[in-house]
């Protein structure tokens, strides 16, 4: 059996385990689903991965926006610029006054060490404007660092709820015999799992007699006009542009 299976299975135990948190963070999203709020996402470089994996793709949740700097996809170049981009303190205050956030959204930020500036800034941005926020992280990561935020406070201590990835330190997984090096990532996998349980989950509780905002293959037939339909009901709730 590959190892790295048998550890993305005990990591996926430990998410399953954490389901009370899981489940406080899936009301919060379909209190603001149902009351016309909107459901913000975010993350930096690879953490990224998971507001894509959110955001327009069928099955997936219409309502939930992503947050996306140019400065921290993974297609600029020089790479490392984004590394620089997520360290440079101001530029989570800029995202901040950039998204459309009001009183009574929810932001999910994916951050595996949490101690980079754009990610805290945008959270307590968000926050000061009455947006509840969940963070994505490892809290063993974490804890192993400091903060590179001028405040010392990591995005766990900014957020309302902290959903844990339960990765290892330095978030790779296999140890390279012989070395004291790690690869193989997990944060991409479980969080990709924990946001699409906390979509399930919530279209579970959606009003059976409201269309669900949820995205329609556009490869199945019908799947357009269902899409198109949807969009016409939850336009207030939806930040990024259909044709």
């Amino acid at each position: 059996m590959y190892e790295y299976v048998q550890e993305i299975k005990q990591l996926l135990d430990k998410v399953e385990a954490n389901h009370q948190k899981i489940d406080q963070v899936v009301d919060l999203l379909i209190d603001a689903g149902i009351n016309q709020q909107s459901i913000f996402c975010f993350g930096a470089g690879h953490a990224g991965i998971i507001a894509q994996e959110m955001y327009y793709r069928a099955g997936g949740l219409m309502i939930a926006n992503p947050i996306f700097s140019k400065e921290l996809m993974l297609d600029i170049e020089p790479v490392t610029h984004t590394t620089a981009i997520e360290r440079l303190h101001g530029y989570g205050n800029i995202l901040a006054n950039e998204t459309p956030f009001e009183k009574g959204d929810v932001l999910i930020v994916h951050s595996v060490s949490g101690r980079n500036p754009a990610p805290i800034e945008l959270a307590i941005g968000a926050k000061e404007k009455g947006v509840t926020v969940v963070a994505i992280t490892s809290v063993t990561y974490t804890n192993h660092v400091t903060s590179r935020h001028q405040s010392g406070k990591k995005l766990k201590d900014v957020a309302d709820v902290v959903l844990d990835n339960f990765g290892s330190i330095g978030d790779g997984a296999i140890k390279v015999e012989g070395t004291d090096q790690y690869v193989a990532p997990t944060s991409t996998v479980i969080g990709a799992t924990i946001v699409n349980i906390l979509v399930s989950e919530m279209v579970k509780k959606w009003p059976k007699d409201q269309i669900l905002p949820v995205f329609y293959s556009a490869n199945l037939d019908g799947g357009m006009a269902h899409n198109k339909a949807a969009i016409q009901v939850y336009q207030d709730q939806i930040h990024y542009r259909f044709d």
